[in-house]
């Protein structure tokens, strides 16, 4: 544990004389993010930093600079801490790898900081099976934000409106007015209802999807719900609970029964808003609009999905390529009704979607 906070604390006094803000209280993150993880792979200690202890897309080049410098050519012994059970803590290793693309065995080599960069922007589709493991074992550690609203319940506040409960409370108490009591809204995480489509055209991105799927759910689990889309409407939020990715994986796997089929998605949308609401909430659609049913259906029924979201967001993998054009029946039918139409097929894309969410 003490050899765990020193090289982590080492490391950040490092990015502090560089120029970037690795405060207390970002080391006490990073800390307890590779509480986490596995402290003996670089490519996971190497995203724990990056995603707590860098601020502004300007502290990325001088965090990688850093990350190689101080652990690049040398092993650095790390504590992980024991399970909640009481076990004893294991002592591991931290030792920079070289650049590869994957071991004999097919596993995921460890993805140094020039490696990880370039698998960001690389499609997951044309990935190799070890770079789609690395690839998901960084988008594992994505935690997003969350754009917020404001809710009905109040807080005591200074500036706000006059709260005449908690005054005349005061006042029958003190015997007389002391002051006026002033109340705000609270505010609370902006929902979030993802429909990730699993037909066979998007068979090359779903697990990818539904991963970061995970991390949403992980990140704001009360104000997230995941639903896949193909020949039916399936529920899957529940599944994604489960704090392990691989686990909750395969326990979509489970739930989902219409891997690689066809999309009517019109008609599962019409389903969807005929049962739930998406009131005031940021609708994600992630599918390349390859709609079986009738594209007028749909067109209709994200008409009605737009007037009910605060924001309709359309993630399309090939979104991606400079040379693509919407012109799939499902996606023209769409797309008067999308606030945002944004790339689904990188580890980049995902970060700036997850962006896109914080902010929206």
């Amino acid at each position: 544990m003490d050899e765990l906070v020193a090289t982590v604390t080492g490391f950040a006094r490092t990015l502090r004389a560089a120029g970037v803000g690795a405060d207390h209280e970002r080391t006490g993150n990073m800390l307890r993010a590779l509480d986490h993880l596995d402290v003996a792979d670089p490519g996971e200690v190497y995203w724990a930093g990056r995603l707590t202890l860098c601020a502004t897309p300007d502290d990325l080049p001088r965090y990688d600079r850093c990350f190689a410098a101080y652990f690049g050519g040398r092993k650095a012994a790390l504590l992980k801490r024991g399970t909640r059970t009481g076990t004893t803590s294991v002592t591991r290793h931290l030792a920079a790898e070289p650049e590869g693309e994957g071991g004999d065995d097919g596993t995921a080599a460890p993805a140094t900081a020039s490696r990880a960069e370039v698998l960001r922007h690389r499609d997951v589709a044309r990935l190799t099976e070890a770079e789609r493991a690395e690839v998901h074992r960084m988008l594992a550690m994505l935690r997003t934000a969350r754009a917020r609203r404001l809710s009905r319940r109040f807080e005591g506040a200074r500036r706000g409106v006059l709260d005449p409960r908690r005054t005349i409370r005061d006042a029958l108490r003190k015997g007389d007015v002391a002051r006026l009591r002033r109340k705000r809204h609270t505010t609370r995480p902006r929902t979030v209802v993802l429909f990730v489509d699993v037909s066979g055209s998007m068979a090359p991105y779903a697990e990818t999807l539904l991963r970061f799927a995970h991390a949403l759910v992980r990140s704001e689990p009360r104000a997230t719900r995941v639903y896949s889309v193909g020949t039916r409407l399936t529920p899957i939020t529940a599944e994604l609970r489960h704090r392990d990715p691989g686990t909750a994986l395969n326990e979509v796997s489970k739930a989902i029964p219409d891997w690689s089929g066809g999309t009517r998605l019109g008609e599962e949308l019409r389903q969807y808003l005929s049962r739930y609401s998406a009131r005031g909430a940021i609708a994600v659609i992630a599918s390349d609009g390859w709609e079986r049913g009738d594209p007028a259906l749909l067109g209709a029924q994200m008409a009605r999905l737009a007037r009910q979201a605060y924001r309709v967001i359309w993630v399309n993998p090939h979104k991606g390529y400079e040379d693509y054009q919407p012109l799939t029946g499902g996606m023209r039918a769409a797309l008067p009704h999308i606030d945002d139409l944004v790339a689904g097929h990188s580890l980049a894309a995902f970060e700036q979607l997850s962006e896109r969410l914080a902010h929206a």
